[in-house]
């Protein structure tokens, strides 16, 4: 029956699962078409897929397809009901994108919407692409699309660090996740590479580039590795849901996954760091796990220290590590397995057999050495498809630092000495009654007596007094109540058998009764734990203030462990700052708070780091970073030696870091909305005046041409200081026009006018316009015919050049030279406009892009340090980004680079 109880399913889960049937019924599924890069034949296979599918007579409509030129794809689609587009007005052109409207009312049974990753043009109704198939799944309609391996939210940075190419189309990892099915379309890197040549990939003039850049070989191996891991963790979250699913308790083989089972003996952290040496080799997760039990809950300290330091090398190694409780473990040890299908479970020797259960083994045989035999043999038993790893005992226990020296408990011994007395008197209590009952009740129910009398040794006392009152039992019932009485001798020889079974039923009900008292203090204890913990967690979700978060933890903390504490609390400065206080407590050391906040670790009594302070210092981590020390103070120091303990600290502390690092981010919150609040006031203010500028500085300059026009007439102080007010009223004007670039940029109101454009054009535009700020220097510009073309604003980037140009003209001794260079790189367009002046430091390298910063070195040229604040906000603007060179050492190298697209094939003339 207890076998039964435990396999039943849990309510709650059962619930759970309803609700996902039920979410799944009414929401379509989703397929995706995953691959290592372009080019492997994913959307080929939707479209073969699709057309089987329609040939079933299935309701298919192609929503959005991308050939991308290629013919076998192009030839599949015929056949399909493909739905019209939508035409977005976008700039003054008007593009092309998935109908979304039209294909929800349209409700197919299955559409096909490709390149999952997809960003939408402004003033469709979603961002992104992957947006647009959640709505459509919402609406129960099935979604077939496809996937790039790069474009996973959680794998573009490693892809960037492989390939050397930024993607920033990427689609959340949650998405992918989720999908019902993921189908890998998997192509070796030598068949893409000849798949690349032939033009089945891109266009030739494409295919030259994608071949020198991100379609290396190298590459590709390492995308398509990448592609497989990712698929397999789908598939292995699958495997686990469906025997969820189904409640299957075999374990399955299909990933390798390492258990190491310990327990509070010296040589449980052998037993950790050799599960972890052969998790290593498999290249797998590694699980550390302990069952509490009555009889593991009696040990000493030094015992449960054991086991705390064991769990805190496998916290340290990297393993998922848990606690159980149960009173069989070998039952909660193979829930375990089969709930995480562990196909390895590491376990060490037995080292909490007992000398009564040898004594009793001994005296039972057979029987009980089956029932009690060793941990890996029961394990084979009850999970017989498990791999059983039984480690070697070490040739010499592991050295163990006591990190505490447990302290005599004062009131232990007295209660000790008591409860075998009162087992004493017990048993008198016993005697005298069954003296007043003798001989009118039988020596057969005299013993009920007796046993009554350990049961109530056990219940109030514990095992020893238990022991101690079926032992003394046996001898008062020998000498008052068996003939020749007053005696301890036996005329009867068959009375031994009854003090034999009088003695055994005796010490097995002092036993089982000792156990269930156990058990019955350990549930209230942690209920209270629980309950403790429930309510200071309540107490902190209510905290407005950090002031209230402190004020709470020291009365919990107080009440719960009896100690005194403070908290150090991370401000917004990233400095510590100590709370008030209580009064009494000894002065805790700064330093080493600090200590355990940079390290992320304990220190302080009870810990491996300066363990002679009296005071224990706790890291509050919270999800993101450490926000604290907790200072604690108990009066008791064999507190810290308690594991059960040191984990309920551990929760404290770990509820106090997650109610501050909630408060953190509620002011940076309220900080960034007065930021925001603060730069459109800010934006808005320079937009005024410098509108209100920009007409009289206009025609200030135009006065100021049409005298430069009469200069003949006018005598020589005249016409320089015509000339000078010109220049200064044009300098003025463009400073208010950078202000106005800055103003309409941030306030991100006016859209980009994205136009395929020649870097060779833009270059040349831009040396024209500052012909005058440029005059006698050489500029030397690289051949930049062979670049390919690039969709951006040319306004825009002819602006960012004029401004490099001119603070280059600006910086750097007369007559010195600039070079103009661009290059290909990866998937992006790298420019660079390099002088010979004095650079740029290095601790200036970031913050001279931003507003109103100017150079340490100057020239007489006034500004106001926006021309670089506007480049950025400019490439920022065409997903791009800007930077000073740190290889360039002859002076200052800016790079700028814009991302590539395909730009549209040009017709022959």
């Amino acid at each position: 029956m207890a076998a039964s109880a435990d396999a039943r399913p849990d309510p709650d889960q059962w619930l759970k699962q309803l609700d996902d049937t039920e979410n799944a019924a009414r929401r379509g599924r989703l397929r995706i078409y995953f691959g290592a890069s372009a080019g492997v034949g994913k959307t080929y296979a939707m479209l073969s897929a699709a057309r089987a599918q329609r040939e079933q007579g299935v309701d298919v409509v192609a929503g959005i397809v991308e050939t991308h030129g290629r013919r076998e794809t192009a030839e599949l689609i015929e056949g399909l009901e493909f739905l019209p587009p939508q035409s977005i007005s976008y700039r003054d052109r008007t593009l092309q994108e998935f109908d979304l409207p039209g294909a929800l009312q349209r409700k197919p049974r299955i559409i096909l919407v490709d390149e999952l990753a997809h960003s939408n043009v402004p003033g469709a109704r979603h961002a992104k692409r992957w947006q647009d198939v959640e709505e459509l799944l919402d609406a129960g309609i099935d979604v077939w699309t496809t996937l790039n391996v790069q474009h996973l939210d959680s794998l573009n940075e490693a892809v960037g660090g492989i390939t050397g190419v930024k993607v920033w189309e990427t689609v959340p990892d949650a998405v992918f996740d989720a999908a019902d099915e993921v189908i890998l379309v998997d192509l070796s890197a030598d068949e893409l590479l000849r798949r690349l040549k032939e033009g089945r990939v891109y266009l030739p003039e494409q295919a030259q580039r994608a071949g020198s850049n991100f379609f290396r070989k190298g590459n590709l191996i390492a995308l398509r590795e990448l592609a497989l891991r990712r698929t397999a963790d789908h598939v292995d979250d699958d495997v686990r849901a469906y025997r969820d699913e189904r409640a299957i308790e075999p374990v399955w083989r299909t990933r390798e996954t390492v258990l190491a089972c310990i327990g509070p003996g010296p040589q449980a952290a052998h037993v950790v760091r050799s599960a972890h040496r052969l998790a290593r080799q498999l290249e797998c997760d590694l699980h550390v796990i302990t069952v509490t039990t009555p009889r593991i809950a009696a040990l000493p300290p030094a015992r449960q220290l054991l086991l705390e330091q064991a769990m805190a090398l496998a916290e340290q190694l990297g393993a998922r590590i848990e606690i159980l409780a149960g009173d069989n473990p070998t039952e909660v040890i193979a829930r375990y397995i089969r709930r995480h299908n562990i196909s390895k479970a590491v376990v060490g020797r037995d080292e909490l057999r007992s000398r009564s259960s040898a004594w009793i083994g001994a005296l039972l045989g057979g029987v009980w050495s089956r029932r009690r035999g060793s941990l890996a043999e029961a394990l084979v038993r009850a999970c017989p498809d498990v791999d059983i790893v039984r480690i070697a005992a070490t040739a010499a226990p592991e050295p163990q630092r006591e990190l505490v020296s447990p302290e005599p408990d004062e009131a232990a011994a007295p209660v000790s000495r008591y409860g075998y007395a009162w087992a004493a008197i017990y048993c008198a209590i016993a005697t005298l009654v069954s003296s007043i009952a003798f001989p009118a009740l039988h020596q057969t129910n005299i013993v009920m007596f007796y046993l009554l009398a350990v049961v109530a040794a056990a219940l109030r006392h514990g095992r020893g007094p238990a022991a101690l009152a079926a032992a003394v039992s046996v001898g008062l019932f020998d000498f008052f109540f068996v003939q020749p009485l007053w005696s301890f001798a036996v005329s009867d020889v068959q009375y031994l058998l009854t003090f034999a079974v009088l003695l055994g039923v005796g010490l097995l009900i002092g036993q089982l009764t000792a156990g269930l008292r156990a058990q019955a203090e350990s549930s209230a204890k942690r209920e209270a734990d629980t309950r403790g913990l429930y309510e200071f967690a309540r107490e902190l979700s209510s905290a407005l203030l950090a002031e209230q978060i402190v004020g709470s933890a020291e009365s919990f903390l107080k009440a719960a462990f009896n100690a005194q504490s403070v908290l150090y609390v991370q401000k917004l400065d990233d400095q510590l700052h100590m709370a008030p206080k209580p009064v009494g407590m000894p002065d805790p050391d700064s330093a080493l708070a600090q200590w355990a906040f940079d390290h992320g670790q304990a220190a302080g009594i009870g810990t491996t780091t300066l363990s002679n302070s009296p005071i224990l210092y706790l890291p509050l981590r919270a999800p993101m970073r450490v926000r604290g020390v907790l200072a604690l103070d108990a009066s008791k120091r064999a507190l810290y030696a308690e594991p059960e303990t040191r984990r309920q600290l551990d929760a404290y502390a770990t509820l106090i870091a997650i109610a501050l690092e909630r408060l953190h981010y509620v002011e940076v919150a309220q900080q960034a909305l007065v930021g925001i609040e603060s730069e459109r006031l800010r934006n808005s203010l320079l937009a005024a005046v410098s509108h209100d500028l920009r007409t009289p500085l206009t025609g200030l300059i135009g006065m100021a041409d049409t005298l430069a026009r009469h200069a003949a007439e006018l005598p020589a102080p005249a016409r320089e200081t015509v000339q000078a007010m010109r220049d200064q009223a044009k300098r003025m004007h463009a400073l208010v026009i950078n202000l106005l670039d800055m103003a309409r940029l941030q306030s991100r109101e006016t859209p980009l006018r994205r136009e395929w454009q020649s870097i060779e054009e833009l270059v040349g535009a831009s040396l024209a316009s500052m012909k005058e700020s440029l005059a006698g220097r050489p500029v030397m510009v690289d051949r930049l015919s062979d670049l390919p073309l690039v969709e951006c604003d040319g306004v825009l980037i002819e602006r960012v050049l004029c401004n490099l140009l001119e603070n280059a003209a600006k910086y750097t001794p007369p007559g010195s030279p600039i070079h103009i260079g661009a290059t290909m790189h990866g998937q992006a367009l790298q420019v660079a406009v390099s002088d010979r002046g004095p650079g740029v430091p290095p601790s200036e390298r970031e913050r001279i892009f931003e507003k109103f910063t100017r150079g340490a070195s100057e020239s007489s040229t006034p500004g106001v340090g926006l021309g670089l604040a506007i480049c950025q906000a400019i490439l920022q603007a065409h997903r791009g980004r800007i930077w000073v060179d740190t290889d360039y050492h002859l002076g200052a190298r800016f790079v700028f680079c814009l991302p590539l697209g395909t730009p549209p094939a040009l017709e022959p003339e």
